[in-house]
C-alpha cells in the first residue's frame, strides 16, 4: 500500500507526502525475509529503491504504481 501511495502523491504533486511514504517502503522492504520468496519477487524489491531515487517525478510515480500492482500480485498469488 505504501507504493500505492507513493504513486498517487507524486501524481498529485503532493512531493512531501509521496517522500514520506518512499520512506516507509524502503523500510518494508527491508523487513523481507529474502530466503522465502521466489526469486523474482527478490528482484522486484530489489530494483524498488533504484526506481524511488528517480529525479523524474513523473517516471517514479508510474513505476511506483507497476511495483506496487507487482507486489500486491505476488501476495495475492502467495496466499492461494
Amino acid at each position: 500500500m505504501d507504493l500505492m501511495r507513493v504513486a498517487i502523491g507524486y501524481h498529485r504533486r503532493s512531493i512531501k507526502m509521496a517522500e514520506r511514504f518512499s520512506e516507509e517502503s524502503l523500510k518494508r522492504i527491508t523487513e523481507v525475509n529474502r530466503s522465502k520468496v521466489k526469486p523474482y519477487f527478490a528482484k522486484i524489491l530489489d530494483n524498488i529503491p533504484n526506481v524511488l531515487s528517480n529525479s523524474d517525478i513523473d517516471k517514479k510515480a508510474e513505476d511506483a504504481l507497476m511495483y506496487s500492482i507487482l507486489c500486491k500480485n505476488y501476495v495475492r498469488n502467495f496466499l492461494d
